[in-house]
């Protein structure tokens, strides 16, 4: 865990689920709760500390908050979600927790890890059942459980889980939350990663979790927006700019139409662009 924390990643997912046997969960609770308050210690800056916790049907979650929710969280990483009566009795313990603790109320966000058929059928009710929910990871990583869900083979380039990853891209963005796609376990792979990577982003997936340091500085470059389209989107947003002062509300940029619509679309890749940097 420490080690994570020092690995340049814009955020750190510290484990209670399935790397955690269950005969040392409490164990893990204690060690992840110290790592949260070393943290919230740091006076240097701290990468975004998210504790994925185990799933609202294992009977564990409970005395997993109890433990983590503390200065230093900034969000729970919900797996198996599947129901929006699991994120608000979520949603509401943090809000009892919270108030314990001395924390603001509100600060801790919800992260929804979506890998059931269930879950992506859901996924936008899921996202509404709290305002807590900031941002959804779709299960996506070869053999794991929303393959499993599903009953799907696995490929890089194949059709088995476009559907489910854009119906869950979808509803995200229809639910003002962040589409985050799931781990590459090939550690082995930097080519697949990378590949696997750079169309994540092109459907619309604004990055991915990691489970190797080695895997960030691939990952990173892969979801940054291209220099050539950052050139491209300032000259759009100068020249209509410009244009709009005069009257104008539909220019051409390199041969290509500009409206407003385009305008706005230059805008928000700049946005990111600056994100990434």
């Amino acid at each position: 865990m420490s080690k994570a924390l020092d690995s340049g990643a814009d955020a750190v997912i510290l484990d209670l689920e399935d790397s955690v046997p269950v005969s040392a969960k409490a164990e893990a609770r204690v060690l992840v709760a110290k790592v949260i308050a070393e943290v919230a210690a740091r006076k240097a800056a701290a990468p975004v500390v998210i504790v994925r916790t185990n799933g609202a049907t294992t009977g564990l979650l409970a005395d997993d908050l109890t433990a983590i929710v503390r200065a230093g969280l900034d969000a729970v990483l919900l797996p198996k979600a599947e129901t929006v009566a699991e994120i608000s009795t979520l949603a509401a313990d943090l809000d009892r927790l919270e108030a314990a603790a001395g924390m603001r109320a509100g600060s801790v966000e919800i992260i929804l890890q979506i890998e059931s058929a269930l879950g992506v059928y859901r996924c936008f009710d899921l996202i509404q059942a709290s305002p807590r929910v900031t941002a959804t990871c779709v299960g996506s990583a070869r053999d794991g459980d929303l393959q499993t869900s599903l009953g799907c083979s696995w490929s890089i380039d194949g059709p088995e889980l476009l559907y489910s990853k854009s119906k869950v891209l979808l509803d995200t963005r229809a639910a003002g939350a962040y589409p985050l796609d799931g781990v590459f376990a090939d550690l082995s792979d930097e080519e697949g990663l990378i590949r696997d990577s750079v169309l994540s982003s092109r459907i619309g997936y604004l990055g991915r979790t990691v489970i190797h340091p080695k895997q960030i500085a691939p990952v990173r470059k892969s979801y940054a927006v291209p220099e050539a389209d950052i050139i491209y989107y300032r000259e759009v947003v100068s020249e209509f700019e410009a244009a709009e002062k005069t009257g104008a509300a539909a220019i051409t940029v390199n041969g290509k139409l500009v409206d407003y619509a385009m305008y706005q679309r230059a805008k928000r890749v700049l946005e990111l662009a600056r994100l990434d940097r």
